[in-house]
C-alpha cells in the first residue's frame, strides 16, 4: 500500500509538471523532488527525470498542434543548436561527480525557482522589447539554454520563453508550441545518452511519465491562461524549501 502511495504520488508530480512546462516552465522543481524523496540519488533522479518528461513535452506539443504550422519555419534552423547543446550538457552531467552534481543541486534549484518567481516581469520585457533583437542571436541563446537542459533543465522553458519573446514575431500559444518542441529535443538526446548508461530507474519514470503525458496535453489544450498565477507561488514555495533541504542535505 505504501508503495502504491508513493508512485501515485509520482504520477500526480507528473500531472502538474507536464502542465506547468506546457503553459509556463518549471515542472521539473516539482517532479526532480519527489523522484529524490521516492528515494533515488540526485544524479539518477535527474536522469530518471529528463527520460519521464519526453512524453509529456511531446503530449504538450501535440496541445498546440493549430500552432505548428506557423512555427514550421523556425523548427529546422533551432534543431542542430538544441540538439549539439543538450548533448554538450548532458556530456558534462556524466563527468560531473555523484558528490559535486549534489553541491550543484541546490544552486540549480534556486535558480529554477528565482526564473520562475521573476516571469512575469521577463515575460513583460520580451513583449516591451518583441522583436528588438535579431533572430540569430536566438540560435545562440538555444544553443546555451540546451547546453543548462541537457544537464538540468528545471526552469529551461522560462529561458526559452524570455529570448523568443524578444526575437520571434510568435503569440505566447506559437512559442509554447516552438518550446515544446525544442524541449522535447533537449529531453530526448538527454534520456537516450541516460539509458544507454543505465541511469534510469523505470518504474518511478514510467510512473512520472504517464502523469506528464496527460497533464501537458490537457493543459495545452484547455490553455488555461490563469493556471500559472495560481500554481506559481505554490512552485515557488516549494522550490525554496528544496533548496534549503538539499542544502542542509549537504552537511548531514
Amino acid at each position: 500500500m505504501t508503495e502504491a502511495l508513493a508512485y501515485g504520488g509520482l504520477v500526480l508530480a507528473g500531472v502538474g509538471a507536464g502542465a506547468l512546462n506546457a503553459i509556463a516552465g518549471g515542472g521539473s522543481l516539482i517532479t526532480f523532488p519527489s523522484l529524490v524523496g521516492f528515494g533515488l540519488a540526485e544524479k539518477v533522479a535527474n536522469a530518471t527525470n529528463a527520460c519521464a518528461l519526453v512524453p509529456g513535452t511531446l503530449s504538450a506539443l501535440g496541445g498546440y498542434r493549430d500552432c505548428i504550422q506557423e512555427v514550421k519555419p523556425y523548427m529546422l534552423g533551432y534543431t542542430l543548436p538544441t540538439t549539439v547543446g543538450s548533448i554538450l550538457g548532458t556530456a558534462i552531467l556524466l563527468q560531473t561527480s555523484d558528490e559535486v552534481f549534489r553541491w550543484a543541486v541546490p544552486v540549480l534549484i534556486l535558480f529554477a525557482t528565482v526564473l520562475l518567481a521573476i516571469q512575469p516581469r521577463i515575460k513583460a520585457w520580451t513583449m516591451t522589447h518583441q522583436g528588438t533583437i535579431s533572430p540569430r542571436w536566438g540560435w545562440f541563446f538555444q544553443f546555451l539554454i540546451s547546453i543548462y537542459g541537457g544537464y538540468f533543465g528545471a526552469g529551461m522553458g522560462i529561458l526559452m520563453l524570455a529570448y523568443m519573446g524578444a526575437t520571434l514575431p510568435l503569440d505566447m500559444h506559437a512559442q509554447n508550441a516552438l518550446k515544446g518542441y525544442l524541449a522535447t529535443i533537449i529531453n530526448l538526446v538527454a534520456a537516450v545518452v541516460f539509458v544507454a548508461k543505465g541511469l534510469v530507474v523505470w518504474g518511478p519514470c514510467v510512473a512520472v511519465l504517464l502523469g506528464s503525458v496527460v497533464g501537458g496535453y490537457a493543459a495545452a489544450r484547455l490553455a488555461i491562461r490563469s493556471a500559472p498565477e495560481k500554481v506559481r507561488p505554490l512552485v515557488i514555495a516549494v522550490g525554496v524549501i528544496m533548496t534549503i533541504i538539499f542544502g542542509v542535505r549537504l552537511f548531514v
